[in-house]
């Protein structure tokens, strides 16, 4: 009786830790959101996850700790995102104009901004350009699968492959000069220009969809 209670216990220790990670984790995202990768400093994360500093060290003892698992769980939360997108998208008559609207509604919101801090970041910092090295590909994979419903037949082919990465290049170098001039509508007038040129690339590269 007395061992079921300890591994219950244990269990339960162990939930509570996974817990506080999480919490850190998800504070982490909060705090490169709001001040950027330098203003993300141990302390902060520590206040927003409503967390004593000591528990922060001890599951994280310094910032690059921190944001080294912290580039695993925002690459794990985008392609979950990208996953539920999916499925509340209707294809429709038009597979690859609804492809190229959910990449913009993918690059939506301050997931994507916490990712543009963490690129901007490995640029000078090697330690995190190896983590973001490994685990973008799976982000890129999850976006893949997610536009595959649209374009089942096609996404096998290198050419598929290209465009949806070409896409995306425009869409993240627009929104990157959008960090620069905040108006969403010319950044969504802009991607509706980028957009035009690409579905012609589409009809040249895969054919009818």
């Amino acid at each position: 009786m007395a061992r079921s209670v300890d591994i219950k216990q244990r269990r339960t220790q162990e939930q509570r830790s996974s817990e506080m990670r999480v919490r850190l984790l998800d504070a982490t995202i909060d705090c490169l959101v709001e001040y950027g990768y330098t203003g993300t400093t141990t302390p902060r994360v520590a206040e927003r996850a409503g967390v004593t500093r000591g528990a922060q060290v001890h599951h994280f003892g310094s910032k690059t700790d921190l944001v080294v698992a912290a580039i695993s769980h925002l690459a794990q939360r985008r392609a979950e995102v990208a996953m539920r997108e999916m499925s509340r998208v209707r294809i429709g008559d038009d597979p690859v104009g609804a492809a190229l609207d959910l990449l913009w509604d993918l690059h939506q919101g301050p997931l994507f901004i916490a990712a543009v801090e963490l690129w901007v970041a490995g640029r000078t910092d090697p330690v995190l350009a190896v983590e973001l090295a490994k685990v973008e590909p799976f982000v890129n994979n999850a976006v893949l699968l997610a536009v595959s419903r649209f374009v089942p037949d096609e996404l096998r082919r290198k050419e598929a492959r290209d465009f949806v990465y070409s896409a995306m290049d425009a869409l993240r170098g627009i929104l990157l000069s959008h960090f620069i001039d905040p108006d969403i509508e010319r950044a969504r007038r802009r991607w509706g220009r980028a957009s035009a040129h690409l579905r012609v690339i589409a009809d040249s590269a895969l054919g009818p969809v």
